[in-house]
């Protein structure tokens, strides 16, 4: 009986990801229960094992909770260990040192180049330099490290469920934070992260959540083990309840455009859990505090903008625009913005609080360009795993398609459509936040794309197993 694979991919002989496992009459298996039991987890390399740990530090920052873990460069010291591991191991199997050279990572690349080639405009070498330095040129090395480990669905689910725990914990800690009254800001309306880099700002934490709240609701949906998916569940409140403490403006509306696509995609499937999540959201509005509702009413209503952050970010929009028309090729350097002071500014000291602005005042036209070229790959590379996973379940016969198991193809149909929601969700978010440098739009990118690369290998793997019986 042909069922539809999960979220829609096609007519195939692979079942819904949320079907009841069968055993067929003739005593094997059937492929309902094969899409939902994983092949045996495979081996962790060592290359591997140090980007989850990367992941992990990454987001949980445990620098911030021990200051003396600080000089160790837990962070540095992991993404090298990997990418060792990673050069060694090929060299070690006669492989080429980098087993991917993807546009995508081209592009990382390209968009290093550009910091690096305007930094002697900027009205700040050395600070331009320290953007690359200290942020963007980890993200090459990582982007390099993460987009040449993940090529199986195994791997993408462990690093999907680091990224879960760890996001969620941060959530977590944000709503404690804001029931007890502390870490908050905004005369007491609004809670920053619990720890620091790009998750401190209540702008970023929002737009944090928000990018990978879809990634832990679909873990919840998925049939993996009950605990799991307990555990995907809290993480998944935790970071609803965060987007609300953070009071963020920009938070809110990339929240609503996210759950949007995420009903679209998971109601046919699991209309159940569509409807349960609405409940928990209708019922949660009334307990949500006033100065939250005040806060949000403020998008439409300015009288209700009780900082007048409103007239300053539109301030900032049209100075970043200045900015971007007054160095147009060049622009004013890396994380120089702020430090743009020509006369008559009136938002001095401030970022674009925009990221199109940003590039565009501080990388020029050319960053602009190539920073579109990367969000264009990462909704490009999910439009694409849907085609190919509808293409390989619409012919009916997967196992002549590919090599990858019904259990894999789920898997991937259900974080391709998280991932859309996660990219809809962070695109909104940017319209408000300066996030050009930072890593959530690198792993989101890197998690769209890796499942496109491993379907088509997958198929073109077959093909040549298909050639060689031929001949």
């Amino acid at each position: 009986m042909n069922e539809r694979l999960a979220f829609n991919v096609g007519q195939s002989v692979v079942p819904s990801t949320f079907a009841a496992p069968e055993l067929g009459r003739t005593g094997r298996t059937s492929s309902t229960l094969a899409s939902k039991t994983p092949a045996k987890a495979e081996p962790a390399t060592a290359e591997f094992t140090w980007t989850l740990i990367f992941t992990a530090i990454l987001f949980l920052r445990p620098q911030d909770v021990i200051p003396p873990l600080e000089y160790l460069h837990l962070a540095e010291v992991s993404a090298i260990c990997g990418l060792t591991a990673l050069v060694l191991g090929r060299l070690r199997r006669g492989r080429p040192p980098i087993a991917r050279l993807t546009p995508d990572l081209i592009g990382v690349l390209a968009f290093g180049a550009i910091i690096l080639l305007t930094a002697p405009f900027s009205i700040w070498l050395g600070g331009s330099i320290g953007v690359f330095t200290g942020m963007y040129a980890k993200v090459i090395l990582v982007y390099l490290l993460t987009v040449n480990v993940l090529e199986s669905p195994d791997r993408i689910e462990r690093i999907t469920w680091v990224l879960v725990l760890a996001v969620g914990y941060i959530g977590f800690r944000a709503v404690l934070d804001y029931v007890r009254g502390e870490n908050l800001v905004g005369h007491g309306t609004r809670v920053m992260g619990s720890v620091g880099g790009i998750m401190e700002n209540p702008n970023d934490l929002a737009l944090n959540m928000v990018s990978f709240l879809p990634l832990a609701a679909f873990s919840a949906m998925r049939p993996v083990a009950p605990i799991k998916r307990l555990f995907a569940a809290g993480a998944a409140l935790s970071m609803l309840g965060a987007i609300v403490a953070s009071g963020s403006r920009g938070g809110f509306l990339g929240f609503a455009a996210m759950v949007v696509v995420l009903a679209a995609l998971a109601v046919r499937q699991r209309p159940a859990f569509v409807i349960t999540g609405a409940l928990v959201v209708l019922c949660a509005l009334p307990v949500l505090p006033a100065s939250y509702w005040r806060r949000i009413e403020s998008i439409t209503d300015s009288s209700k903008d009780d900082f007048q952050s409103e007239d300053s970010r539109r301030r900032l929009f049209s100075e970043s625009f200045d900015a971007f028309v007054q160095n147009p090729l060049t622009g004013v350097g890396a994380g120089e913005f702020k430090d743009w002071n020509p006369e008559k500014r009136v938002e001095a000291w401030h970022e674009s609080h925009n990221v199109w602005l940003q590039v565009g005042a501080e990388l020029g036209i050319f960053g602009v360009a190539v920073f579109a070229f990367l969000v264009s790959r990462a909704f490009t590379a999910v439009i694409q795993t849907r085609r190919s996973l509808r293409r390989v379940g619409a012919r009916g016969r997967r196992a002549l398609e590919t090599t990858l198991s019904p259990y894999d193809l789920t898997l991937l149909d259900a974080h391709s459509a998280a991932m859309a929601a996660s990219l809809i969700g962070w695109f909104v978010c940017a319209f408000f936040a300066s996030v050009a440098y930072n890593w959530t739009f690198y792993y989101l990118l890197v998690l769209a794309a890796a499942p496109r690369e491993i379907v088509r290998l997958s198929v073109r793997s077959r093909r040549s197993e298909h050639t060689r019986v031929a001949a």
